[in-house]
């Protein structure tokens, strides 16, 4: 059953939408003094091989680089411990994982990252050369949703769900081709936003394919926090 929100007013038009979540994130002036962000937390992933979890620390920094380290135990599996340390430096990234070696990133999840901005692509999707739609509204867990389509240069476009009465983010849907799986649907649940400084952001989230489910709770997340450049380059 589809829960209506009493004051749902339909945004005029995407740019509408979109600057009605950025507000509620803590608007613009506020969301362009981030030039950093360091996030702490638990990591569970659960996929047919059975569950494993771990600690995992992200950091980010303008314009747009990025790198997660995940520690996993998997001493039940005899294995000890995995880390997967993802890393972009703006242009290149690349996945080092400790039991199954180096992997760069390519295709369709390079050019996401580089068409990306932090802290919000929706700042700038414009400058980037994204193209955002509004479409028809939806519902997520039965409440209604504002929907935007985000396409960048090349590659799917992103299905952006916003609450229709907070308007911050819960739910994204991508296509993605992933080797020896083909074409899949890729969900990410946001949830449990906390104030950071002057900002709202989410602690928890939700990752789900046909492959796995990937659950993060953040514990600790600050902003402009020092980073060394050099963190974020491939080895």
């Amino acid at each position: 059953m589809l829960i209506r929100s009493a004051g749902f007013a339909p945004p005029q038009s995407v740019d509408d939408a979109i600057e009605r979540h950025l507000d509620a994130l803590g608007g613009r002036a506020a969301l362009a003094r981030i030039t950093s962000r360091a996030s702490i937390g638990r990591v569970t992933i659960a996929s047919a091989a059975g569950e494993v979890t771990g600690s995992i620390e992200s950091y980010a920094q303008v314009p747009n680089k990025s790198r997660t380290v995940m520690r996993l135990d998997l001493s039940p599996r005899g294995l000890g411990e995995m880390t997967i340390d993802q890393r972009f430096d703006g242009t290149t990234g690349v996945v080092i994982n400790s039991l199954q070696g180096t992997t760069d990133i390519t295709g369709d999840q390079l050019e996401d990252m580089r068409s990306g901005t932090f802290p919000s692509t929706l700042m700038t999707y414009k400058q980037q050369g994204l193209r955002a739609d509004l479409l028809p509204p939806g519902s997520v867990d039965g409440k209604d949703a504002i929907v935007i389509s985000l396409k960048p240069r090349r590659g799917p476009a992103v299905r952006m769900f916003f609450d229709a009465d907070t308007h911050l983010l819960v739910r994204t849907v991508a296509t993605v081709v992933a080797a020896q799986v083909g074409t899949m649907d890729v969900r990410t649940d946001f949830s449990d936003y906390r104030r950071v400084g002057d900002v709202l952001v989410a602690f928890h989230t939700v990752t789900s394919s046909s492959l796995q489910t990937v659950t993060i709770a953040f514990t600790d997340i600050r902003d402009n926090v020092p980073v060394d450049d050099a963190m974020f380059l491939k080895k």
